[in-house]
């Protein structure tokens, strides 16, 4: 029944099914976007600059990286007293096998042209991947819930400052393992921020309202 001025909310179970989807989606989105950076040859993200550098050394696909990457970086939660949700485990496997198969689909770019193409849609795709599975609602990520616990379990260490100490960390590791640093780089680290919190708004989950208590006879 509808009544004036409110609008019935959408039952949990279905609200549930497209969370879960959405994040899914999201995640496959997320690894096909690295995927497009990697083959355009003009540098990575951080953590991908770092990905890329232990596959190169170990020989394992960048993909079976990101997976084991992120399950270590998901055990450095226990003493921050995070707690994973259904997303961030999900975070771990799937993004890791959707980077490997489109690997497997894209070849590497070398026309100019193409290399723009690929880290312009890389970027723009990452920001709405990300969107996607933040807007769920269901766990950070391994890597965000790190910082968000840095800067938690730290009350000096404000979340701008820890996700600034761990990017630069896990980027000069990177690079000097080997990983990709270039201009893609840079553009990344500019317009990620900005081109997330575009699509986050749109992408967002609402969440049930609790109905308000009832007044004291």
């Amino acid at each position: 029944m509808h009544v004036a001025g409110k609008t019935n909310p959408m039952p949990l179970a279905h609200r549930f099914g497209r969370r879960f989807v959405q994040l899914q989606l999201g995640l496959v989105v997320y690894g096909l976007s690295m995927a497009m950076l990697i083959r355009a040859r003009l540098g990575l993200d951080p953590w991908d600059v770092f990905h890329q550098g232990v596959a190169r050394r170990t020989g394992l696909s960048f993909g079976t990286v990101v997976i084991i990457t992120g399950a270590a970086v998901l055990l450095l939660w226990l003493p921050l007293r995070q707690r994973p949700g259904l997303g961030t485990v999900s975070n771990v496997v799937v993004i890791g096998l959707a980077a490997d198969l489109a690997l497997r689909l894209l070849p590497d770019a070398d026309a100019w042209w193409l290399q723009g193409t690929l880290v312009a849609g890389g970027i723009l795709l990452n920001a709405f991947a990300t969107a996607l599975y933040i807007g769920a609602g269901m766990g950070p990520g391994p890597r965000d819930g790190l910082m968000t616990g840095l800067a938690g379990r730290f009350p000096r260490l404000s979340l701008r400052l820890a996700r600034t100490g761990v990017e630069v960390a896990v980027l000069a590791v990177g690079w000097l393992l080997g990983g990709a640093v270039g201009g893609a780089t840079v553009l990344y680290a500019l317009g990620i921020g900005p081109l997330t919190q575009l699509f986050l708004p749109w992408l967002s989950v609402p969440r049930p309202v609790p109905a308000p208590a009832p007044a004291p006879a």
